[in-house]
């Protein structure tokens, strides 16, 4: 059995959520009252997920949110908690987001969107290819999270209006990176880990993700 192994070295604060007790408890009633199986819309998928994931991640001081407009990442302050703004209120913009906070180490968490190098869309040739190296993990993430939603994967390359790279060399990395996760090549960070295993407990009965649900044909 191929076991998807967690990434010590990543290592993050716990401090405390400043939302007082009465209203964590309240949050993690209204959490175990909605099942996933039972959403039908994507909004509400979205709305499931908010609520879990702030539940989930409360002890690090983090809150996924809404943004109306491109994602961003805002660190803590002393009167806020950090966010995690995917855009739109599309789902898989918010998975991707997760997926970047996760492989963050604890001091890229103290920075504005986690210190990452971004060029917008219209990236050159090697703008393009140098996106593509940064996004492989990402994605590769992106997909197991996808995976124990039971929801459909899609690469992204991101660049609309500009030199979109190869797509069939970074479908192959990105499976490649996601073989290295299960062979235990890579280590899969920690807060991954503990995310893919909270939501596979609410949507699979508890059963763990298997090397064989990822075939490189499903990124074509």
């Amino acid at each position: 059995m191929h076991q998807l192994q967690p990434q010590p070295e990543v290592k993050t604060s716990l401090q405390l959520n400043t939302s007082s007790t009465l209203n964590s408890a309240e949050k993690s009633n209204a959490a175990q009252r909605l099942q996933w199986n039972d959403l039908n819309t994507e909004a509400q998928h979205v709305d499931w997920l908010i609520l879990h994931f702030n539940q989930w991640f409360s002890h690090l001081n983090v809150q996924l949110v809404r943004g109306d407009f491109e994602p961003e990442y805002f660190p803590a302050t002393k009167d806020m908690p950090a966010r995690i703004q995917f855009a739109h209120g599309y789902f898989n913009s918010a998975l991707h987001e997760i997926s970047h906070w996760t492989i963050a180490g604890e001091q890229r968490r103290l920075l504005p969107d986690l210190g990452y190098w971004y060029a917008p869309d219209g990236r050159s040739a090697e703008q393009q290819a140098l996106f593509e190296q940064v996004e492989i993990k990402p994605q590769a993430i992106e997909w197991l999270f996808a995976q124990a939603f039971g929801r459909k994967f899609r690469v992204s390359l991101d660049n609309l209006t500009g030199e979109g790279g190869d797509g069939t060399i970074f479908k192959d990395n990105v499976f490649v990176q996601v073989q290295r996760y299960f062979s235990g090549e890579a280590k899969l960070p920690r807060d991954a880990k503990y995310f893919i295993e909270q939501v596979c407990a609410c949507t699979r009965s508890g059963k763990t993700l298997q090397i064989v649900e990822f075939q490189r044909e499903m990124l074509d």
